[in-house]
């Protein structure tokens, strides 16, 4: 019962996995972009759970010391998703998931000095082989060079709000917590908009397509997804979490290419040292699982 239950949970990380592959897809196909967008899917996913915590009659107030934390990441993620659109915008969904290779290496950096724990030599390792596939990548793809700026900058605000959700995790049900997230980022998106005098008759006139896809985004790739990610990680070890999560920009970059089409396609070399970053990430996570086993035994 509990290996079926095991390979239940497994396929159901895969199908997460490929959803967040597929929100990248979704962010060019929208005609909205970067802050706009990211203000229709926070309202619209914080709406989602509001309605999930409704039906359960699940309560979610807490405590005030507790709700400025999660404003502050609430914050970090809607920063994260405008630069995250920014960069799919100004380059491609390819260029964009490829830098979210690095998510690893950031984490790798910032993990030991959030939780005073030592840097590990292989992490550094892995890390300078990174870096220098992302300064060839920046050289042979350069017309690009301002989509990768933002997406790196994505990916390092992206590490910081997990972090600080790995905490809050531990303390609350995540669904509260998003719940939370999703409101206080729509409300810093919604002052940032009506200070650049975005709120106008156009903002909230979009085509019926449009709202198709916010409507999949916000719910299916958003809200589900998130909460579907914590129940998975009750059953699956990290490890196992994490090296089907780095299959992400290979799912996007596959579907991208699928659905978008030539515009998608890169340079042979681009391939090659984005399939090297994958590489290297998986194998810090093989290292880090045989040096964990081996101090066990």
């Amino acid at each position: 019962m509990r290996s079926g239950s095991t390979l239940s949970s497994y396929l159901q990380l895969h199908l997460i996995v490929f959803i967040w592959g597929f929100t990248a897809v979704l962010g060019e196909l929208i005609s909205i972009r970067d802050a706009s967008l990211v203000w229709y899917r926070m309202l619209l996913a914080g709406l989602f759970v509001l309605a999930y915590l409704a039906i359960r009659r699940k309560p979610f107030v807490l405590p005030l010391r507790d709700v400025r934390k999660l404003v502050l990441v609430g914050l970090l993620i809607a920063i994260h998703w405008i630069f995250f659109f920014r960069a799919i915008d100004v380059s491609n969904v390819s260029v964009t998931l490829a830098m979210f290779s690095t998510g690893a290496f950031f984490a790798s950096v910032l993990e030991p000095i959030f939780y005073k724990r030592k840097m590990l030599w292989y992490e550094i390792l892995f890390g300078l082989i990174i870096v220098a596939c992302l300064f060839f990548i920046m050289n042979v793809e350069i017309k690009y060079l301002e989509g990768m700026l933002c997406a790196l900058f994505s990916v390092f605000m992206g590490v910081m709000f997990t972090i600080f959700n790995g905490k809050l995790i531990q303390k609350h049900d995540a669904t509260v917590i998003s719940l939370y997230e999703f409101f206080s980022g729509f409300a810093f998106v919604s002052m940032y908009l009506m200070y650049d005098g975005r709120f106008t008759a156009d903002f909230f006139h979009l085509s019926t397509n449009d709202w198709l896809l916010l409507l999949l985004l916000s719910s299916i790739c958003t809200a589900y997804a998130f909460t579907a990610a914590v129940n998975v990680m009750k059953k699956l070890s990290p490890y196992t979490v994490m090296l089907t999560t780095n299959l992400e920009p290979v799912y996007g970059i596959f579907l991208a290419y699928l659905i978008i089409g030539d515009s998608e396609k890169m340079s042979v070399p681009f391939y090659i040292v984005s399939g090297i970053i994958l590489a290297t990430v998986i194998a810090n996570g093989v290292v880090k699982h045989y040096l964990r086993k081996k101090q066990v035994v």
